[in-house]
């Protein structure tokens, strides 16, 4: 992945942090958002149930009373305001910092305040993602227009930003995997957004371990950016873990998936000078295994099936799960933690200098995938009838 390491001071190499320096960083990350996601989300569902902004049931939907929308709204304001706000403030104190701020944050503003058109430009995209989000839960579009708005702003990103996944490789293969990368990681969280509190706790358990990550690489502001996603995706799981008060929509979990995918690419996983090994390239797809699991599985489903891949239903793993007799708090806790199996033991794998013991962690995370496929598949009464068809609790592209 991209060796940018955001918040490394200009013409230094690797600054070295205290843990109880970092941890402090970590937890005004984490507590701001969070407390601001609690506030926000409240205050939009309030507005929303007033307004008559809500998701009523029907049909195949799973809830059985109207539920508020616009929960994405206080996931984009909560994710972008604090970071957009710390690399303008980085920027603004650059030059005359004021004397309280910490010896720790003045070393690394040169390089926090570099990066602000970068920052300025991926908030923009992700500005544009959360209006189309938005609009679609107000009035549905088709996936289409969707599609294309996607493919389109991760070619900015990878183009002009120069944000890309292996660098390495030449730049026309690395831009076309970053773009696949983005637009599928993307839609995997939108994807996940079809049971109460799912789409939110995975991302919150994903941007969790791409923070310790980062900051076991020796990274400072991405790991920043990974923990403000994780505060506020807990402060809006608050009111979002089942039974669901408020939903997300398109507008929250296009956000979070397209913010994600960003974060990993901004983690530097192999560099020589840290001791970084190649085997960290795969950090990102053991964290994202489960997501991306049910991407590729539900994608089959409906193919073999005959049907388009963008149509929505309810073949998803969670479905599924509960299809077996798990409860939908089961199924989602139990995505959780077959996310949090398949990651944690990714934050050490960069730092491995033995490939036996890379390769095992590897070999673990693929044997949960597919300890998961086998047990969801070929339990007793897992035969899916192909017949169950309908939309999950938004309407989505390809959920």
């Amino acid at each position: 992945m991209a060796l940018l390491a955001i918040g490394r001071p200009v013409g230094s190499a690797v600054a070295t942090v205290s843990c109880p320096t970092m941890i402090g960083v970590v937890l005004v990350a984490f507590g701001g958002p969070f407390a601001f996601a609690i506030f926000l989300t409240y205050l939009i569902r309030m507005i929303s149930v007033r307004i008559g902004f809500v998701d009523r049931p029907g049909g195949h939907k799973q809830h059985c009373r109207p539920v508020a929308l616009g929960g994405g709204i206080a996931l984009f304001f909560s994710i972008c305001g604090p970071i957009l706000a710390g690399t303008v403030a980085a920027s603004f104190f650059l030059h005359s910092p004021p004397g309280w701020l910490p010896a720790f944050v003045l070393v690394h503003l040169p390089g926090i305040a570099s990066k602000l058109g970068s920052i300025l430009a991926i908030m923009g995209c992700v500005t544009v993602l959360h209006g189309m989000g938005l609009w679609d839960d107000i009035r549905p579009i088709g996936p289409g227009l969707k599609f294309i708005v996607e493919v389109i702003l991760a070619l900015i990103i990878a183009g002009p930003l120069g944000i890309r996944a292996a660098e390495a490789l030449p730049v026309p293969l690395s831009i076309a995997l970053t773009v696949v990368w983005i637009v599928v990681i993307t839609n995997a969280f939108n994807f996940l957004d079809n049971m109460d509190g799912l789409s939110a706790g995975v991302a919150a358990v994903a941007a969790t371990i791409f923070g310790l990550a980062a900051t076991n690489a020796g990274q400072v502001f991405v790991p920043i950016m990974a923990f403000v996603i994780v505060g506020a995706s807990l402060g809006f799981l608050c009111f979002n873990f089942a039974p669901a008060s408020v939903f997300m929509g398109d507008s929250g979990s296009l956000v979070l998936g397209f913010l994600l995918s960003v974060v990993t690419i901004l983690t530097t996983y192999y560099d020589p000078a840290r001791d970084l090994t190649p085997l960290g390239v795969l950090v990102p797809l053991l964290v994202l295994a489960v997501p991306l699991y049910d991407v590729a599985s539900v994608v089959m489903h409906r193919l073999r099936l005959g049907v388009s891949p963008f149509k929505g239903d309810r073949r998803h793993f969670s479905h599924r799960l509960v299809r077996r007799g798990l409860s939908p708090r089961g199924a989602v806790l139990t995505i959780y933690l077959a996310t949090a199996a398949t990651g944690l033991p990714a934050i050490v794998l960069p730092k491995l200098k033995d490939w036996g013991d890379s390769a095992l962690l590897v070999i673990q995370g693929i044997c949960v995938v597919v300890m998961v496929a086998i047990l969801e598949h070929l339990t007793p009464g897992s035969r899916d009838s192909g017949r169950e068809t309908g939309m999950d609790q938004d309407s989505k592209m390809g959920a």
